[in-house]
């Protein structure tokens, strides 16, 4: 059977404001998992959780049926938003500092360090300071100190921030194979697109509590029928305000997306676009997860 962390009904409060409220999901190894909500949600509090940075008025974290303890969390990688490393100190000495703290011994944590930095294009930059990386660098050497010590679950935080598109594609393909090789992978991120493309599921928070959690297929394909339609010249989509039973639900770059409610007759929309220019672009497709995310809120 496979891996599984289970969050067991999570209640943290500050003062008046409650930001776990019973929270409970689990996470199955070998998938990346998106961990989703609005600012506030409660994501990092849920994430530092995991890892006991946070006290609890309740709940509990178990992998593989045992509750997480100090030799536990050993085993996992935590990547978190705000940078967790010595911005004075060399890059590999951290690193190898880092695995040893995980338990590895020096010859394993200096080889998994060198194969790391080798395998992002950093080797060369080994006796630098972080300081003295750009940001996306940063990041992959924050990622490598989440990974080097091979960990069995691994709990990133926002890990696509601030990068270039190249550079999401170099950590998203690396998460990938982690789930692949059994690893289980939970990665928090405002970037819906980015997460739609590498996560097989999702779970959505809102205010402490779950709203949402599903595979991003099954989601994708739940609930009322999505069009798309592009108008040339029209970048609002205004025009299907006019449309009884028609909900606008997106406007990008002038491709409009709508919901039709079930007795909604698609060719009273295509004439109903025709009148205000030429359509391009009339299609049925499948809900995206910024729509999910959305919808999820309301």
């Amino acid at each position: 059977m496979a891996a599984l962390l289970e969050v067991m009904g999570l209640t943290r409060r500050f003062g008046s404001l409650t930001a776990l409220d019973q929270l409970s999901f689990n996470v199955s190894a070998g998938q990346v998992v998106g961990f989703l909500g609005p600012n506030g949600a409660g994501k990092t509090t849920t994430m530092r959780a995991i890892f006991g940075l946070t006290d609890l008025e309740s709940g509990r974290v178990r992998w593989n049926g045992a509750d997480v303890d100090s030799p536990l969390r050993r085993r996992f990688g935590y990547m978190p938003e705000e940078r967790g490393l010595y911005p004075g100190m060399r890059i590999a000495d951290q690193l190898i500092y880092i695995g040893r703290l995980h338990g590895m011994s020096m010859d394993a944590a200096h080889q998994a360090t060198h194969e790391w930095l080798d395998r992002l294009g950093l080797n060369d930059r080994a006796n630098d300071k972080v300081e003295s990386l750009s940001h996306g660098n940063q990041q992959r050497v924050q990622l490598t100190a989440a990974l080097l010590h091979g960990p069995e679950l691994v709990i990133l935080d926002e890990p696509l921030a601030g990068l270039d598109p190249s550079g999401i594609d170099e950590i998203g393909a690396i998460l990938v194979e982690q789930a692949q090789a059994g690893c289980c992978v939970l990665f928090s991120s405002h970037q819906l697109d980015q997460v739609e493309d590498l996560c097989e599921s999702v779970i959505i928070i809102d205010h402490g509590h779950l709203v949402v959690t599903g595979r991003v297929d099954d989601l994708a394909t739940s609930g009322s029928r999505r069009l798309v339609v592009r108008v040339e010249g029209d970048r609002t989509g205004a025009w299907a305000s006019d449309v009884e039973g028609v909900t606008l639900s997106e406007v990008t770059g002038g491709e409009v997306r709508l919901i039709l409610d079930e007795h909604v007759d698609t060719d009273v929309v295509l004439e109903a676009a025709r009148r205000t220019g030429r359509v391009s672009e009339f299609v049925m497709r499948r809900r995206r997860l910024s729509e999910v995310f959305r919808e999820a809120l309301q």
